[in-house]
C-alpha cells in the first residue's frame, strides 16, 4: 500500500485559491466517502484550514491525476487551476510532511499550537465517516506521537506568536492606543478566543462578540467582559467598531461590501481596521474598494510572522531532527510488516502443496500401495512443486543478468558454493 498526500498552502497558492478548495466541516464525511467511492483512495483524511487544503491517503495504486479530478469537481474549479497549487508527495516523503504539518514546522505561523488539535479533529471525523484502517491509523499514530515530542523535547512552542497575536500587533500599528476603540469579533471559536486574549492585554476599552449561536457568543463575552450578539445583529452595531476581526467556518461572506458602506457613513468615515482569517473570506473582498476600510486577509500577516520564524530557528532545527528520526522508525517498523506478510504468506503457500500432496499420499497408502514408495513419491513431488515458481525466476534473472537474486537465494537457503542454476529437478 502506498503512503501519500496531496494539497495546496499558504506557500503555493494564495487565499484567493485557497477558499475555493476548502470543506465546510459540516461536509466533511460525505465528501470523505465520495473520496474513496470513486475508487481515487483506499483509506483517507482530509484536512481542511484557512492555511491549507491537504488530502492524506493510502492507496495499493496511487493515481494522484484521479484525486485532483475529484477535488477540482468537487469544488467546481477548474483542474488546471488547481494543479498549478497542487504537491504530490508519497511514501517517505508524504511521511515526513504529515508529521511535519502536525508539529507546525509547514505553518505560517512556525510552532503555533492549533493545527495539531485540527489534524486530531480531522483524524476523528475520517474514524467516524470509516475511511481510516490500519495503514492511516498506523501513521497518524504514529505523527502524534511524535508531534507530541516536538513541543515537549524542544521550545518551538515557546511564547507562541499565532495568527491571532498577528492580527492584534497589525491593529496595534494602525491605532498607537488601542484603550479608546472597539473591537467586534465574528465568530467564537479558540481563533477568535486567542484574540480576544490578546485584545485584553493589550488594553483595548470594549469588545463585542457576534456568533451564529448566541450561547456560545455570551460564554465567549463572559470570559472577557464583553458584549454578545448574534450574525444577523452586525449592521446595528458595525458602526461601532473601530477593529474588526473575523474567523468563521461559513462557507459563504458574512459581511458585506454594502452593510460597511452604511456603518461607515454612521461613523462619519473614520477608518475602520479589519482582519479576515478565515477560509473561506467571511469578508467581501470589494470591502477592500471602500476608502476608510484597511482590510487584510491572513495572508497580509507574513511580515509580523516572519519575526517568529527568525526566533525558532534553532528549535525548528531540533523539531526537523525529531521527524527525520520519525520517519526513519516509521518506514522501518513498515517494512517489517510487509516483510512478517511476506512470511506468513509463504507460510500459508507451504502448508497448503504440504496438505495437498499429503492428502494424495494418505488416499494411496489407504489403497494398499507400498509405504516406501509412496513416501518417496510424496517427498519428490512436495518438492518439485515447492521448487517449480522459484527455479523459474532464478532462470530468467540469469538470462536478464540479474545476479544478486543468486546471492541472496544462497542467503536465505543457507546453500554451500553449488552452482544453483545447474541443480534444478525440473
Amino acid at each position: 500500500m502506498a503512503i501519500w498526500a496531496l494539497g495546496i498552502n499558504h506557500k503555493t497558492a494564495p487565499v484567493s485559491v485557497r477558499e475555493r478548495v476548502a470543506f465546510n466541516p459540516a461536509s466533511m464525511p460525505q465528501a470523505l466517502l465520495e473520496l474513496c467511492n470513486v475508487k481515487a483512495a483506499e483509506e483517507a483524511v482530509i484536512l481542511s484550514t484557512c492555511n491549507r487544503t491537504e488530502i492524506y491517503g493510502s492507496s495499493s495504486a496511487f493515481d494522484w491525476q484521479r484525486v485532483r479530478d475529484w477535488l477540482a469537481q468537487h469544488h467546481g474549479i477548474d483542474r488546471a487551476d488547481l494543479e498549478s497549487a497542487l504537491y504530490i508527495m508519497e511514501q517517505d516523503q508524504a511521511v515526513q510532511h504529515t508529521m511535519r504539518v502536525a508539529s507546525g514546522l509547514d505553518s505560517l505561523v512556525l510552532g503555533e499550537p492549533q493545527i495539531l488539535g485540527q489534524m486530531k479533529s480531522a483524524y476523528a471525523v475520517a474514524q467516524e465517516a470509516g475511511t481510516v484502517g490500519s495503514e492511516l491509523g498506523r501513521l497518524f499514530r504514529e505523527t502524534f506521537s511524535i508531534a507530541k515530542r516536538v513541543r515537549t523535547d524542544t521550545a518551538i512552542g515557546e511564547n507562541p506568536v499565532s495568527v491571532a497575536f498577528a492580527a492584534v500587533r497589525m491593529a496595534q500599528h494602525i491605532f498607537a492606543d488601542l484603550r479608546s476603540s472597539t473591537a467586534l469579533l465574528i465568530g467564537a471559536g479558540e481563533t477568535i478566543e486567542l484574540v480576544a486574549r490578546h485584545l485584553k492585554q493589550a488594553g483595548i476599552r470594549r469588545i463585542i462578540v457576534a456568533n451564529r449561536t448566541l450561547a456560545r457568543a455570551q460564554h465567549l463575552a463572559e470570559e472577557f467582559h464583553a458584549e454578545a450578539i448574534l450574525l444577523e445583529d452586525i449592521p446595528e452595531h458595525l458602526s461601532d467598531a473601530d477593529v474588526v476581526i473575523s474567523s468563521t467556518a461559513s462557507p459563504l461572506p458574512v459581511l458585506g461590501k454594502g452593510t460597511v458602506e452604511k456603518a461607515l457613513k454612521r461613523r462619519r468615515h473614520k477608518p475602520m481596521f479589519m482582519v479576515d482569517i478565515a477560509v473561506p473570506r467571511d469578508i467581501e473582498e470589494e470591502v477592500a474598494e471602500l476608502g476608510d476600510v484597511y482590510l487584510y486577509t491572513v495572508d497580509d500577516l507574513r511580515s509580523i510572522i516572519e519575526e517568529n520564524v527568525r526566533s525558532r530557528e534553532d528549535a525548528a532545527r531540533q523539531a526537523e531532527e525529531l521527524i527525520s528520526a520519525g520517519v526513519e522508525h516509521y518506514m522501518r517498523e513498515l517494512k517489517v510488516l510487509n516483510a512478517v506478510s511476506t512470511v506468513t504468506d509463504l507460510r500459508a503457500h507451504v502448508d497448503q502443496v504440504r496438505e495437498e500432496q499429503l492428502l494424495k499420499a494418505i488416499k494411496q497408502l489407504q489403497n494398499g500401495s507400498d509405504a516406501e514408495k509412496v513416501l518417496r513419491q510424496f517427498a519428490h513431488t512436495f518438492s518439485n512443486k515447492l521448487l517449480h515458481a522459484p527455479t523459474i525466476a532464478l532462470r530468467q534473472a540469469a538470462a536478464e543478468g540479474r545476479m544478486e537474486i543468486f546471492d541472496t537465494t544462497r542467503e536465505l537457503f543457507q546453500l554451500g558454493d553449488d552452482d544453483i542454476a545447474g541443480n534444478d529437478d525440473e
